[in-house]
């Protein structure tokens, strides 16, 4: 009796853990009436292949973006547009309704007597067109391409590629390949190998021609394309036409009679071939993997999605439910690139549409975007994948990790070349390659100057961003439990760097490697992109200290004696946090000295976010506090916009009236008819770091955890009232209900770190 109870109850418990909330579904988002255009679009996909869906005129459109299509110019080019078309054209009327479902990860639009749902295969790079009809209908599918011939880049154009700016000779967007085949449409763009490429004139330029044949190369070969198919479907011939300032040429397959029921396929396939017959069978491999699957794969991909949001979720209810509607959204758009073997950019992700609905200054093509395809910005990436911790959603993180261990050893022959020194230096403004971008490296510059330095205002010294992609990975460990030896070497040698260099240039200015006590001389060095020429920077040595800090705690079997003895070493050089005042007011400062104030970030408060030194439950917090309320900057460069931290550092503070206020702010619906389409801030639209910080802050207002405390409700108010779900160290979920500022029904598992739950 006693064992059938016992059984019962661990059933009862282990649903409760994972059942989808039912709130899930009112998050769903509903369109009554089709869009003006692309910028009224939704977003749809999963594994890494995103769709921006709209309906215009009653033509049912998606473009068509996936991880890694980067060409020549390490531009992300988008893989084209669909058009479908019923001849009953049922989506132009009064019942017209699109819906994204959430729990499905799918959209629906129906519309007259016809439904169809569009959808992404997780695990197989093909996206699904599922239409029926009550009456039967035809139907059109044309496939739409703007890469006609080969495109001369002018002007601001070159803001899309990471030549960024003219070139001394011409820089072209190579046209694609599209034919009919078989009764299929086939495209793909292949980088020409006979051609210098971005990569090649980026390490030319740069000075590392001579180590050229043992760096990583991604830009060579790599090929982009897919293959539309369909049921009782046949070529049409072409069609031509202009779209949002871009000339495009269509390819049409129209059904060979009419039906109720059509089925479309697109398969994507994303690879450095060795050649085009290599990239062709693979993408047949692709397309003979759907029909073998095609009785699972979309119960398949349902699962993967149930599982996606029962990992974690924060629902609010009444007038802020907007917040924890936003945040599940964004959270989807992050999940459509969960398994993308390139991290989701921070300038727009899958989901960039049409410039000129962002900014009319930009009547480019469907590719553009600021900032560029292949280069990454460290500061605003973080910003994407920090969340991913406490939302338990760790798989997601493997492709921001595997851009840098990709790039190490091109970031180690950087030290060597230039410095003959050991460890790897990652600038902040980098190639998916690891070099700088050419543009921010900047080619013209003064005889003698360092080659290895970026001659630029805004990023001359700013190294130390690659820790905060450290920290994550250690994080990986506690949170999840994963073994994390593969990132280890990657660890090491960005800390090498800074313990060589920073020897290295104190005795190129001076006769001793360290100060009179003993610590490094952290000059020159920067507080992120904004106080500049700094002598012992706050954000140089907060992510000194605590990557080693954490390095060292490791369990054991990760470090031997001698590893930790050297690493214990270079902690002990770490100099101490600098700190000034103001109206008698003792705060943290961005460094000992600087010369001049460049961006407007807030480095003097890192130790708070990201590093957590300062914080709610830890010491001298008030020293904390004062530096948010009384620093000048502080003060003079507050807002919600874009990537600013301002929501996460209230949070961290414990100051709910500010981290409330400006979670309102960052949260609020986007300017277009997407909620979470956010922009452009200080990138683009829709601008991922803005989300990203968002959902950081929002999670620290529910929870923050230092080593094995767990800290719930640090920075929420009392009127609001809701539910979450999620993950801390140790592999620990926490789930609760909250109301009147209490919390109730909590779940904490493993029950043993309940212990470690402290309520605020």
């Amino acid at each position: 009796m006693t064992k059938n109870f016992l059984v019962c109850l661990f059933v009862i418990f282990s649903n409760y853990l994972s059942a989808q909330p039912k709130e899930l579904a009112t998050y769903n988002v509903v369109w009554t009436s089709g869009s003006k255009n692309s910028s009224e679009s939704m977003p749809c996909g999963g594994g890494d292949i995103g769709l921006n869906v709209w309906v215009e005129n009653g033509d049912v459109l998606f473009y068509l973006s996936r991880s890694g299509t980067f060409d020549e110019n390490n531009q992300m080019l988008k893989l084209g547009r669909m058009r479908l078309k019923l001849s009953s054209n049922p989506f132009k009327g009064q019942d017209f309704r699109q819906e994204l479902r959430l729990s499905e990860g799918g959209v629906r639009i129906t519309g007259g007597d016809a439904e169809l749902n569009l959808w992404v295969d997780v695990f197989n790079p093909v996206v699904h067109v599922d239409i029926k009809s009550r009456l039967a209908t035809k139907l059109t599918a044309a496939y739409e391409s703007w890469r006609l011939e080969d495109h001369l880049i002018t002007g601001t154009e070159f803001r899309a590629n990471s030549y960024r700016h003219k070139q001394p000779f011409d820089i072209l967007t190579l046209k694609d390949d599209v034919s009919f085949q078989d009764n299929q449409i086939i495209f793909y763009h292949r980088n020409n190998p006979g051609k210098e490429n971005i990569f090649d004139y980026t390490v030319k330029m740069e000075g590392m021609e001579t180590v050229k044949n043992e760096m990583f190369d991604p830009v060579k070969n790599n090929t982009f394309g897919g293959l539309v198919r369909g049921k009782n479907m046949k070529p049409s011939g072409n069609d031509q036409g202009y779209y949002a300032s871009t000339n495009f040429k269509s390819w049409k397959l129209e059904s060979i009679k009419e039906s109720r029921i059509f089925q479309l396929e697109i398969g994507l396939h994303v690879a450095q071939s060795p050649s085009l017959e290599d990239w062709k069978n693979d993408l047949q491999n692709v397309m003979r993997k759907s029909v073998s699957e095609q009785k699972t794969a979309l119960v398949k991909t349902r699962n993967w999605w149930k599982d996606f949001w029962n990992r974690s979720y924060i629902f609010i209810d009444g007038s802020d439910s907007t917040i924890s509607r936003n945040y599940q959204l964004f959270r989807y758009q992050l999940g459509c690139n969960a398994y993308g073997k390139w991290p989701t950019k921070f300038n727009g992700g899958l989901f960039t549409f049409d410039p000129e609905y962002v900014d009319k200054n930009y009547s480019y093509s469907p590719d553009f975007r600021l900032w560029g395809g292949g280069a990454m910005t460290a500061q605003n990436q973080r910003l994407v994948y920090f969340p991913m911790l406490k939302s338990g959603d760790f798989d997601m993180l493997k492709s921001q990790f595997d851009f840098y261990l990709n790039a190490l050893h091109n970031a180690e022959l950087r030290s060597k070349i230039y410095w003959n020194h050991n460890g790897a230096s990652f600038t902040e403004q980098i190639e998916n390659f690891g070099l700088p971008n050419i543009s921010e490296y900047i080619i013209k510059r003064p005889p003698g100057y360092d080659a290895g330095m970026e001659y630029n205002p805004w990023l001359e010294y700013l190294w130390e961003t690659v820790f905060e992609f450290c920290l994550m990975m250690l994080e990986t460990e506690r949170y999840e439990g994963r073994d994390i030896r593969l990132y280890i070497p990657f660890i090491e040698s960005c800390l090498t760097f800074y313990d060589e260099h920073y020897q290295q240039l104190a005795l190129k200015f001076g006769t001793k490697a360290f100060d009179e006590n003993g610590h490094y001389i952290l000059y020159p060095s920067t507080a992120a992109e904004t106080f500049k020429m700094t002598y012992n920077s706050t954000t140089v040595i907060s992510a000194l200290k605590i990557t080693l800090e954490r390095l060292l705690a490791l369990p054991d079997g990760y470090l031997d004696q001698k590893q930790k003895e050297r690493w214990a070493a270079m902690l002990s050089r770490i100099p101490p946090m600098p700190f000034q005042q103001f109206g008698g007011h003792k705060t943290l400062a961005p460094a000992v000295v600087w010369s001049r104030v460049q961006n407007s970030e807030t480095p003097q408060l890192y130790p708070v976010f990201p590093w957590g030194i300062y914080g709610v439950g830890k010491p001298d917090l008030d020293v904390a506090i004062n530096t948010y309320k009384f620093d000048p900057h502080a003060v003079k460069f507050r807002s919600h916009i874009g990537w600013r931290q301002y929501s996460i550092f209230a949070a961290r503070l414990g100051l709910t009236d500010e981290a409330v206020d400006l979670t309102r702010e960052k949260f609020k619906d986007s300017k277009h008819r997407f909620p979470t389409f956010w922009g452009p801030g200080f990138d683009w639209t829709p601008d991922h770091n803005w989300g990203g910080s968002a959902m950081i802050g929002l999670q620290e207002m529910i929870m923050q955890v230092d080593d094995k405390k767990i800290y719930l409700l640090p920075a929420w108010p009392k009127h609001w009232n809701g539910k979450f779900k999620l993950h801390a160290p140790y592999q620990t979920t926490i789930q609760a209900e909250i109301k009147d500022g209490e919390i109730s029904k909590l779940i904490v598992f493993p029950e043993n770190r309940r212990a470690d739950v402290v309520i605020k």
